[in-house]
């Protein structure tokens, strides 16, 4: 299974992500669409989506979105937020319901800061923060990422460079 995952596109859809996501098997979208959720349709007609929605999304994507999503693909147990924080500086009350719950992948954006690394504290769960596929913020490159799961677990990760965030 190949999982693609995207953040903070904030109203902005590369099109490079129609070749980049195409391969995927799901699409996970860890917050702030931005826009009317024509983004959200765009990536449903690559593979299925789930999203959440960031502090910037309005009332269409909330109505489109959780907050939390937790869900189960290719054997593993997956919750996404928007404002996750990181390991060591999780957000409020977010480090004790990931050591409650040991999900296998924790996935959030809103930092627009690329990032991953096993969490060894929390039973090696894996920390993902795809960076910011759009073009607001103070990022310097749009990045997005695909993982592969083989057997119920996570083996390659992929990280995809969409250019310079005003190009």
């Amino acid at each position: 299974m190949l999982l693609g995952v995207v953040s903070d596109t904030h109203g902005y859809y590369d099109p490079e992500l129609d070749d980049v996501l195409a391969p995927c098997d799901l699409i996970l979208h860890a917050g702030d669409v931005g826009g009317d959720g024509s983004i959200l349709d765009r990536l449903a007609a690559l593979a299925p989506v789930h999203a959440v929605w960031g502090n910037v999304d309005g009332r269409y994507i909330r109505q489109r979105a959780e907050e939390h999503a937790r869900f189960r693909a290719g054997g593993l147990r997956i919750w996404m937020t928007h404002i996750g924080g990181r390991p060591g500086r999780w957000s409020k009350g977010i480090g004790p319901m990931l050591r409650e719950e040991r999900p296998d992948v924790f996935v959030c954006g809103h930092s627009h800061i690329l990032r991953v690394e096993r969490v060894r504290a929390l039973g090696g769960m894996l920390f993902v923060n795809p960076g910011a596929a759009g073009r607001q913020g103070f990022h310097q490159e749009r990045t997005c990422l695909r993982l592969r799961v083989e057997d119920g677990a996570a083996k390659e990760m992929e990280v995809v460079k969409l250019g310079a965030r005003t190009g």
